[in-house]
């Protein structure tokens, strides 16, 4: 991975002694990057080669994912000690305050976040996952959206990890790979290196132990205070873009700005307006 040359690779115990494998490059002012499922750090390849010269940039494998330690019991993956970690690791860091960026799961940990801890952050940047009381509300008035989610359905039952797995992980590979809308957005060595990661052991179990612990988030979140950036895909097939309707109602201070030709892989899809957007927002 010549372009990722500089970087430096820690591991950092968090809570409860979990290790976090994380990347970290450039100097400047902070942001930290939390990928998705089933993502991993890699997935903010693009925004990370943008903005690297500009920022420090510290981008963790989320616990349980890729090279991060993985507690395999489901109470391990409850978003108060997500977010736990991510507090514990930017002390350690010495980051002071920093700005929290998501995508996916790594939204809802960022909401989580900025609510518990507001006061660390300077601002928020969440992408393809909304407030999680917007999220279920949708989920539950809108048939479109439960229709796009029947995927988490499936994953929460008993073994429900095995249908992402199963016949060559085709699942997997045809959740991430073939659904982005920009021709060519996954090289064949970004291929190699996300099923690299996903043949990392219990590494997808414990990616799908996220959504068995967390049915009621949205309880565990409130009113928003910092000042937020939203982006979402307008061609996501996952989470509808119907979600930043009422997302208003939940922040104080909210930017929303739509890409009209992404999929849910926004930062494979649209990773310059990613970059770009992430820039004027931190520095405005």
């Amino acid at each position: 991975m010549e372009q990722f040359e500089g970087m430096e690779e820690k591991y950092i115990e968090c809570h409860d002694g979990v290790k976090l494998h994380t990347m970290i490059v450039g100097s400047g002012e902070p942001l930290v990057l939390l990928h998705g499922f089933p993502d991993f750090w890699y997935g903010w390849k693009h925004v990370i080669l943008g903005l690297k010269d500009e920022f420090k940039l510290i981008v963790p494998d989320t616990r349980g994912i890729n090279l991060s330690d993985k507690p395999e019991a489901v109470e391990n993956y409850a978003v108060e000690k997500l977010v736990e970690d991510i507090k514990i690791l930017s002390e350690k860091l010495n980051l002071g305050k920093f700005t929290l960026i998501g995508h996916d799961w790594g939204s809802i940990i960022s909401w989580a976040f900025a609510y518990k801890y507001p006061n660390m952050l300077k601002k928020l940047v969440t992408m393809d996952a909304p407030h999680p009381k917007v999220f279920r509300k949708k989920l539950s008035e809108n048939a479109k959206q439960r229709r796009s989610s029947g995927y988490m359905f499936e994953l929460l039952k008993p073994g429900g990890e095995q249908s992402l797995l199963k016949n060559d992980m085709m699942g997997l590979k045809a959740s991430v790979f073939g659904t982005a809308r920009k021709r060519g957005a996954f090289t064949e060595e970004d291929k190699r290196l996300y099923i690299e990661s996903w043949s990392q052991p219990n590494s997808v179990l414990c990616g799908v132990q996220y959504y068995r612990a967390n049915r009621g988030i949205q309880e565990s979140v409130g009113y928003i205070e910092v000042p937020t950036l939203y982006m979402h895909g307008m061609k996501d097939n996952f989470v509808r873009p119907l979600v930043i309707e009422g997302l208003d109602e939940h922040v104080k201070d909210l930017k929303v700005i739509r890409l009209e030709r992404a999929s849910h892989w926004v930062m494979h899809d649209a990773s310059e307006l990613v970059a770009s957007n992430i820039r004027e927002f931190v520095k405005n």
